[in-house]
This record gives C-alpha cells, structure tokens and sequence, in this order.
C-alpha cells in the first residue's frame, strides 16, 4: 500500500508538472497543430502543401426597377486534396435574410420605451416586406442533368454523381436570383441605397452569387454557418463575368474590363487609355457634370460589362448612372496597377481630392512592406455608412454636409476606412486567411498596415490607430467578460471589435517598435506575406514565420497577447540609491573577511523620493573560498575605485497585470538630461511576478518613470513613477488624450 501511495503520488506530480505553462514556455500542441508536410514548424507551406480551385464563368442582370438580381453560373471545381470528395458544399450568403435564417432566429435585442423606429430591425422586429434570401431555380451538372442538393441555412450540399477523385474537375451550373435589399433598412455588407432627390440608386454587389466553400488540409470543409459577424472563407480561382444592366450605368467591378468600347462612349475610352500612364493626378473618365446630366435622364436600353479576374477569391461589383469616375497610375517596383475611385456627386469636393490619393497610398506603402500588388486595378467605391472589402474593389463611406462642407473627423474617417478596405486587398484578399474563425488575422493585420500607412503619408493626422495608448481604455475594462483575440468572430461579442482589430493591430505595433525592432519585424512581417500570397495560412502559420524569419523567442507574447485576457500593468514598487563606501578594505587584506552568507548590504526602510540621500554599500573583500578552483583573482580594490562616486540603484518591479512585457524606463537626471533604457521581456523568465534589477549611473537621478513614451499598453500609469509623492505629466497627457 505505502509503495502504491508513492507511485500515485509520483505520479500525480509528473502530470502537474506537464499541465504547468509558464508565460515563457513555448506553445505546445494545445495552442499550435503538430507541423506535418502540409504546414512546416517553420511557417511555410510543406512540400505536400495543396489547396483547391473554383474557375467560375456568370452572367447576371439587375433590373433598376425591381431590384431582382438574377444569375447564372458555370463553376470549374478542382480536386487537388490527397482524397475522393462525395459531395460539395457551396455558400449561400444571402440567406442570412431569409425569413427562417439561423441569425434571423437567434438575434438578441430587448425593447424600451421612446425607441428609434429604425432600431427595431437591429433587434430582430421585422418592420419590412422585404422577403431575402436566394432563390435556386436549377443546379445541374457539365449535361444540363440535375444534381440532388440540400440547403442548410446559408450552405448548400450538391451530391456527387460519382466520386470526385485527386487531379479531377467537376463542372455544374446554378441558377438564382434575389431581390437586392434597401441598406438604409439592413445593416449588411451588400445592397442599394436610393436618392429621393433625383429618384436613382447606387448599387453595390455584395455575396451576390453561390460559392464555393474552402476544402483545406486543416479541416476538410470550411462550412461553417454565416451568422454575420464571422466573414468569409474563400477559394482562389478564375472570374469572367458579364453584368447587364442599364446603358446609362457605370460599372465598378473585381477584375479588367474586357469591352470598353461596347461601354464607354469614345471620349470615355480615350480618357480611360489616358489615366493608364498618368502618375501625377487622377484623370476624370466621368466628369461631374456628366454624372449630374444623367442623373436626370433615363436610358431604356442595357448594356453589358464583361470583367475578367484571375486568381482572386472573390468577385463584387457597383453600378449606377450617378458615379463620377477617376482614375491613375500607381508606379510600384514590379508592377503598374491602377487606382480608381467611383462616387455620386454627394461624395464631392471630398472624395475627389482624396480617394483615389489614399488608394495610391496605400497600394505603395502595402506593397513595400508584403508583396507588390498583384492584380491591374484597385477601386474605391462611395458608400454611405458602409466600409466593405472584396478583391480589387472596396465599399467606403465619408459623405461632406450637403453644402460640401466636411470636418477634420469625417476627412480621417473617410482616409482611414478607404486605406482600411484598400488593403484587404492584401490581408486576406492575397494572403487567404480563414475571415470565420481568425478575424484577426486579417482585420488585425490590415490595421496595423492601415495604421502605419496613414502615420507615413498623412502625419498631419496624428493617427492613434493601433498605438498602445490607444488601447488602455479596452484592456483595463472588466476581464471576466473578455474573449482571447483566438476565439471565434461569431463568439466575441462586444469584444469583437478590439479582438478582431484593434488588439492584434497594436500587439504588431509593440513587436515592431518594442519588442523586435523596425528591422527584424518587417523583414519577418514580409516573409510571412511572401510565403503566404496566394495560400491559405492559419494562426500558427503566422507565429511560426514571425519566429523563424526573426530569431526572437515570441511565444511569451503570442501565449500572452493572443491566448489570455491579461492586461500590462507594471508597478514601480521600490527604488532604493546606494553608492559604495569609501575606504572599506586595506589592499593587504588585514581586515577580517566575510563569510559568504554574510555578504549583504545594509538595508533600510523604503523612502518615496530621493531626499534621504543614497545608502551607504560596503564592498568587502573576495573570500578565497567565492573563487572555487579558480587561481586568478579580482584586484578588489580596482572594483572599489571603478565604482567610486557612481550612482547604483535597485528598481523591484511586480507585474500586476498578468502580462509580461519588457520594461521601458525613462530615467531623469539632476541636470536635467533623459535617457531611456529598455529591458528585454525575458528579464520575467525566472520570476513572473516580481523581479529586481540593478542599474549603474554616472549621474545622479531625480525621476524614474516606467512606459514614459506608452509602449506597452500599461493600464495604470500611477504605479510606474517614482519619486511616488508625484505623479507624473505623462499621465496628465494620458488622460487628456
């Protein structure tokens, strides 16, 4: 019995000691997949890595009366996964509106008196005779024969007529069509919005089509329910798509136009050749007084765009006779793209000067810091209230006041959300992140970019996206109700916001400037996107890269940053002055020596300033027995006189926020002169909770204060100051900011 007693016991302390996980340790298998040929332990992709395809061919036709959309596509699915597939799952966004959906069922709100009535349909009371959602009106396969289907809500499974092996395609078409639906009424990604003053509509095409699900070595399908907050996850393919609608529209869309001249009038067309090659300003395809002339006109003609995209994830598009049109060339180091912005006049003066500048701005900072642009064009459209991504177009809001005038609020609103949804471009438009599980991967990382290309080519801003300052208010909220940046989009509620954005982005803010360096992070930052562009990377494809591309231990601050809720908050809690006693020894040792567990200084109470003047600290001389085999000794007496007259002092820190983060110190000397020191995060390795350092001077220090420049995020600068009787004009600052 004794011997099973002990082996129990032995045993359950080996399987404590495994459940342990210090801040430090690295991420194991309950954070990070075990690499395999697919996915590398450095980040890359494997040498066995593959991923699917979905070449898609569609016409579609909006009708400006009825609002009905109606489509048809014929979609090329390649097999390119180690397995036969029986049956395949395809998207079907739009039913998020219909009447039974999933969101519509679980939608939470609760009523009060005195309410907007334009609230009730964000909690759930339906206030329209809107009826959303598809309408499938044939799948058939390459034969025209029918393919047994079934809807789940927003998927839709197709069976297989036989199974679909490795290297084979299937190609099957569907039919569809929907009614588009009043944006003003549904807050949602696509839809119209309707101008009672001229009696037009700007459109802009959102998850307008059925489309593939991801089919992916880390989860099989990625079908997953759109509830929508989570967005998407999309496979690479091959786009031709012809759009029918009025003759008097402009059509803003994914991909190049194929037939200029079946769309454009000549002068249009030579105006569009001349905005190719001009790199200076945007060039006026459609001036405003030709957008105001048909705004009052009604052409009872159609005319059909045809747009070609390759190796894109995605396809939207916008139409309406009231856009205005410009356009120019952006000059990269491999590529010249085009960047284009579409707006009615209600956008005007603003958009005018400004859109199209912040998409140049943003193509050339992006492609500086990941990979160059890939794809011809890049397009910012107007629309109100709304900030919307797809391949090589976007949807942005910033509308001046009816008499044109705008605010310095509205003029960074309007720069920040078009350089934001500009750069989805790239995160995950490019580098194809899974938008339903990490939303930080790209909303995050696209903020950080967006943060960083405004700092660059707008500092008259003073953009506080992404600093760490920026995100004191969130993370010293209450920690019960947060969610880890890691869970899931559909599953964060309010924190859905700061986890999918804000906190990533300022977490790549403090590895860059504080804890990597400008150099290491962005060469790092750019391999990830380098071997990422094009694929499907995952979470632990990031934190992988970061570390291999770098030689820095980063799994503190993912384990930290991105698993956990903690927060920084790093006390000064003790500074003690010590300065080394004259004349202690005589060189010849006559004076007795200490035992070793005597070598202490003389310690007294803690003082809150400086005034008491230093401690006294004795330096005795080495006993023999400290040197151990050792036959050299150290000349004490020159360790005497090289800190004879310096000023040593000994900071205690204690981590009371749970997250360790390197130690930025502001030191202030008598003269008046500042030095800012930082420690290295590791410093917390050994004591996560508490730790002492000691610092030599030449000069005498009158203030200490910790995170002076708000680098990291510290949730309470009153503990981080010393002398304590004062607290410091950076907390001031803070709180005026």
């Amino acid at each position: 019995m004794k011997y099973l007693l002990i082996v129990l016991l032995f045993v359950a302390t080996v399987a404590q000691a495994q459940n342990w996980k210090g801040k430090f340790e690295q991420l194991g298998p309950n954070e990070l997949p075990t690499p395999n040929a697919y996915r590398t332990g450095s980040g890359a992709p494997g040498p066995e890595y593959w991923q699917q395809r979905a070449d898609y061919v569609i016409d579609v036709e909006v009708n400006d009366e009825t609002q009905v959309l109606t489509g048809k596509e014929t979609i090329t699915y390649y097999n390119n996964a180690p397995e036969a597939l029986t049956y395949l799952w395809v998207q079907l966004d739009q039913n998020i509106l219909a009447d039974n959906s999933l969101t519509k069922q679980t939608q939470r709100g609760a009523l009060r008196d005195s309410i907007p009535a334009r609230f009730l349909g964000f909690i759930g009371v339906n206030t329209s005779d809107y009826k959303g959602g598809y309408n499938i009106t044939a799948v058939k396969d390459a034969a025209g024969k029918p393919l047994p289907y079934l809807i789940n809500y927003t998927m839709m499974r197709i069976e297989l007529p036989a199974p679909l092996r490795k290297g084979e395609k299937f190609v099957f078409s569907i039919d569809w069509n929907y009614k588009e639906y009043d944006r003003m009424q549904f807050s949602q990604r696509g839809g119209y919005e309707f101008f009672p003053e001229d009696g037009n509509y700007v459109y802009t095409f959102a998850q307008w089509f059925p489309r593939m699900c991801v089919f992916d070595d880390y989860e099989g399908w990625q079908n997953k329910q759109f509830l929508g907050t989570g967005e998407f996850a999309l496979t690479f393919g091959n786009y031709r798509v012809r759009i029918t609608v009025p003759a008097d529209h402009i059509v803003a869309s994914t991909g190049w136009l194929q037939n200029p001249k079946a769309v454009l009038t000549p002068a249009q067309q030579e105006r569009w050749t001349l905005a190719q090659k001009t790199f200076d300003k945007p060039v006026f395809i459609v001036t405003e007084e030709e957008a105001r002339k048909k705004e009052k006109e009604r052409n009872t003609k159609k005319a059909t765009w045809e747009f070609y995209a390759e190796n894109v994830r995605d396809f939207a598009f916008a139409h309406s006779r009231k856009f205005i049109w410009d356009a120019q060339a952006v000059k990269l180091a491999t590529k010249t793209p085009i960047a284009q912005s579409f707006y009615p006049k209600e956008g005007n003066p603003l958009w005018a000067k400004e859109s199209t500048k912040a998409v140049k701005n943003t193509l050339e900072v992006y492609s500086a810091r990941t990979i160059d642009y890939p794809y011809p064009q890049a397009t910012s459209v107007h629309a109100a209230d709304q900030g919307m991504e797809y391949p090589m177009i976007c949807f942005n809001f910033g509308r001046p006041n009816t008499d044109g005038t705008y605010s310095p609020r509205l003029l960074e609103g309007m720069i920040g959300v078009v350089v934001h949804e500009v750069g989805h471009n790239f995160f995950p438009m490019i580098i194809n992140s899974d938008e339903r599980q990490s939303t930080w991967m790209d909303e995050g990382l696209n903020t950080f970019l967006e943060a960083e290309t405004i700092r660059e080519r707008y500092p008259e801003l003073n953009y506080q996206r992404a600093l760490p300052k920026s995100m004191v208010p969130f993370m010293k909220g209450d920690r019960t109700q947060m969610r880890p940046i890691m869970a899931t989009a559909d599953n964060q509620g309010g924190n859905h916001g700061p986890n999918g954005y804000t906190k990533p982005a300022t977490g790549l803010t403090i590895l860059r400037n504080t804890v990597m360096g400008p150099e290491l992070f962005d060469k790092a930052f750019k391999e990830y996107a380098t071997r990422w562009a094009f694929k499907h990377p995952k979470p632990a494809d990031f934190f992988r890269t970061m570390e291999d591309a770098s030689a820095v231990d980063l799994d503190w601050f993912f384990r930290g940053w991105f698993f956990t809720t903690d927060n920084s908050d790093v006390e000064l809690a003790d500074v003690k002055w010590f300065k080394v006693k004259n004349n202690q020894q005589d060189p010849e040792r006559k004076t007795p020596v200490a035992k070793q567990g005597d070598l202490k200084s003389g310690d007294k109470k803690s003082a809150n300033d400086f005034s008491d003047g230093p401690q006294e600290l004795t330096l005795l001389n080495t006993p023999d027995d400290f040197y151990g085999e050792f036959r050299s000794r150290l000349n004490d007496n020159e360790v005497r006189a090289k800190l004879e007259g310096k000023n040593m002092y000994q900071l205690k820190f204690k981590n009371l926020g749970g997250l360790v983060m390197p130690i930025v110190i502001e030191w202030t000397y008598k003269d008046g002169s500042k030095e800012i020191e930082r420690i290295p995060a590791e410093i917390w390795r050994i004591n996560e909770n508490e730790v002492n350092k000691v610092f030599v001077k030449e000069k005498e220090v009158v203030n200490i204060l910790v995170d002076p420049n708000f680098e990291i995020a510290d949730v309470n600068l009153t503990n981080n100051n010393f002398p304590k009787k004062e607290e410091p004009s950076k907390i001031d600052q803070l709180k005026k900011n």
